[in-house]
C-alpha cells in the first residue's frame, strides 16, 4: 500500500482579487503553491462544493515532480466573504480557473478533482481543453438532478442509512421529509444564528454518516470540527440550482474531452457518489481508465484510495515528464 508524499508547506500564497460585488466588496480567492515550481503543474480541485483544501490534500503528489497549485472556491476556506452566494456559480469558478492559470503562468495542468471537484474539473475541460494536460477524477459526481437526489432526497441513500436519514428530518414539517433541500436552505439563511449553525450541524452528521467505509455507527466526537456554516450554504446553494449546469450537461460534452488523457477512480461502496457515475462517465469517454476500488467508500483519506490515487500521480508524473 502507498502511502501520503510527506507534509509540505506552500512556497508561496496568493489572494486573487476578483469582479465587484453589488455591496462594493470582491471575492478573493486564496491560492497556494507547493512543490516543485519548475515541476509538472496540477491543480487540485476541492469537493463540496463549500469545503476548502486541507494540508493533507498537498500530499498526493510527489514534491520533486509537480508543482501543486490548491485554489478555495468562491466562499470556501480562506477565500473571502465567507459563505457569499453572489456570483458563486460553476461559471465563475471556471473562470476563476483560468484567471489562475494565465495569471500563474502555466501553459496546461493536470486536472485532480473528487467529488465535486471531479465536477468542476469535467466542466472546466469541456470549456477549455486545450489547457488540460491529463485528469484525474475520484468519485466522480454528474450534477444531475438525479445525483443530487440520490443524496438529498428520500429513496437514495436514505435508503441505506434510514436512522440518519430520519434524524436529518425528523425536526421538519412531514411535507418537507421526502426532499428537505428547500427547508434547510430557509434555515440556512434565517436571521436567527442558532437556527443557521443547528441546520449545518444536522446537515454535517448526515453527510458525515455517509461519506466514508466504516465497520461501526458513525458517532461525532468532541474534538470533531464542525464545518463552516458557510460550507452548508454553499452546497446548497449549488443543489437548488441544479449545479449550475442544466443548459450543459457533463455527458453531452464529452467529444471534447477525447483527446485528454484520464484515469478515474471510484470506491465499490461510495455512497454519496454511487459507482453507476463514474461507470457511466467511463462508457461515454471509453478512452478514460476507470479503477473501481473493491473496499472502498467515497472519502479520499481512506487507506485503498490514497493507495489508487497515488498510485495514479505517480504513473501520471512518468507520462507527463
Amino acid at each position: 500500500m502507498l502511502s501520503l508524499y510527506p507534509e509540505i508547506e506552500p512556497y508561496a500564497t496568493h489572494n486573487f482579487k476578483m469582479e465587484p460585488l453589488s455591496n462594493g466588496n470582491n471575492h478573493t480567492v486564496y491560492v497556494e503553491e507547493c512543490g516543485n515550481p519548475t515541476g509538472i503543474p496540477v491543480v487540485f480541485l476541492h469537493g463540496g462544493p463549500g469545503s476548502g483544501c486541507r494540508p493533507q490534500h498537498r500530499r498526493y503528489f510527489d514534491p520533486e515532480q509537480y508543482r501543486i497549485i490548491l485554489f478555495d472556491q468562491r466562499g470556501c476556506g480562506r477565500s473571502l466573504p465567507s459563505g457569499e452566494l453572489e456570483n458563486n456559480s460553476s461559471e465563475f469558478l471556471i473562470n476563476d480557473m483560468e484567471t489562475i492559470r494565465q495569471t500563474l503562468n502555466v501553459e496546461q495542468w493536470l486536472i485532480f478533482g473528487g467529488s465535486w471537484g471531479a465536477t468542476l474539473g469535467l466542466l472546466y475541460a469541456q470549456t477549455y481543453p486545450e489547457r488540460v494536460s491529463a485528469m484525474l477524477l475520484r468519485g466522480v459526481f454528474l450534477g444531475r438532478e438525479q445525483d443530487i437526489n440520490w443524496v438529498y432526497a428520500e429513496g437514495g441513500a436514505s435508503n441505506l442509512f434510514p436512522e440518519a436519514w430520519h434524524d436529518l428530518v425528523k425536526n421538519l414539517p412531514t411535507s418537507e421529509h421526502k426532499t428537505p433541500l428547500k427547508a434547510y436552505y430557509e434555515q440556512l439563511t434565517h436571521q436567527d444564528e442558532t437556527r443557521q449553525i443547528a441546520a449545518a450541524m444536522t446537515l454535517d452528521a448526515w453527510e458525515s454518516t455517509i461519506v466514508t467505509m466504516r465497520d461501526h455507527h458513525y458517532q461525532a466526537e468532541p474534538t470533531d470540527e464542525v464545518g463552516p456554516l458557510a460550507h452548508s450554504r454553499i452546497q446548497l446553494h449549488y443543489a437548488l440550482n441544479h449545479c449550475f449546469i442544466d443548459a450543459s450537461p457533463i455527458l453531452d460534452n464529452i467529444n471534447r474531452l477525447r483527446h485528454i488523457p484520464c484515469q478515474i477512480v471510484q470506491g465499490r461502496y461510495d455512497i454519496v457518489c454511487p459507482v453507476q457515475q463514474s461507470w457511466q462517465l467511463h462508457q461515454a469517454w471509453p478512452e478514460s481508465k476507470l479503477n473501481i476500488v473493491p473496499l472502498a467508500g467515497h472519502a479520499a483519506g481512506e487507506a485503498a484510495l490514497i493507495d489508487a490515487l497515488v498510485n495514479a500521480t505517480d504513473d501520471f508524473a512518468l507520462d507527463l515528464s
